[in-house]
């Protein structure tokens, strides 16, 4: 192999893990959102951080996700409120991540 086939190959591996842990930081700020929302509804965090965790592969980006808490949130919060909280989840996500 040669060198640039090498560096091409590192490339695409990091490409990859990048990706990767995107994704896994993005379900992990999703599911902290969810069970911020659920104590405000006074429901079970569990069950209502998987129910925003599905709620995130309708449609690429995370504006399905915003939908949903907000709707599901009715009068006790609003859109700011909900992306504002979602942005300090995924800040917490990705600490938690890279912590291992």
């Amino acid at each position: 192999m040669s060198a640039f086939d090498e560096r091409e190959s590192a490339f695409e591996n990091k490409f990859a893990h990048d990706e990767e842990m995107q994704f896994k930081a993005e379900a992990r700020a999703n599911k902290l959102l969810g069970h911020w929302a659920a104590a405000l509804m006074g429901k079970d965090a569990d069950a209502y951080a998987l129910e925003v965790i599905k709620s995130d592969f309708e449609e690429a980006g995370h504006d399905d996700v915003i939908r949903k808490v907000v709707a599901d949130l009715g009068d006790k919060s609003d859109e700011a409120t909900v992306r504002a909280k979602r942005s300090e989840c995924l800040i917490v996500a990705k600490g938690q991540l890279a912590k291992g």
